[in-house]
């Protein structure tokens, strides 16, 4: 995954559109960097990793209630769907 998609701030729904974008083009360019490469896995990581962001936020001492959610909330979940075991 590119450091511009790991940087990149989603505060609203333009600039989620835009994340949708990048990550897109990240997978066309470096499926490699993909744990999940089919859409069946992607999308089983993309349920666990919504019901364990919470953990992730609190262990990064990031201060989010995930369940009081955001657009950067929604960004971070498919991100992390993308390497998510």
């Amino acid at each position: 995954m590119n450091n511009l998609l790991n940087d990149f701030k989603v505060s609203d729904r333009p600039s989620s559109i835009q994340f949708l974008d990048l990550l897109h083009r990240d997978f066309s360019e470096n499926p490699q960097t993909w744990e999940n490469r089919t859409l069946p896995d992607f999308l089983e990581a993309l349920r666990a990793y919504a019901e364990d962001i919470q953990g992730y936020y609190d262990n990064m001492n990031l201060g989010v209630d995930a369940d009081k959610p955001d657009w950067q909330t929604f960004a971070d979940i498919l991100r992390g769907a993308t390497i998510y075991e």
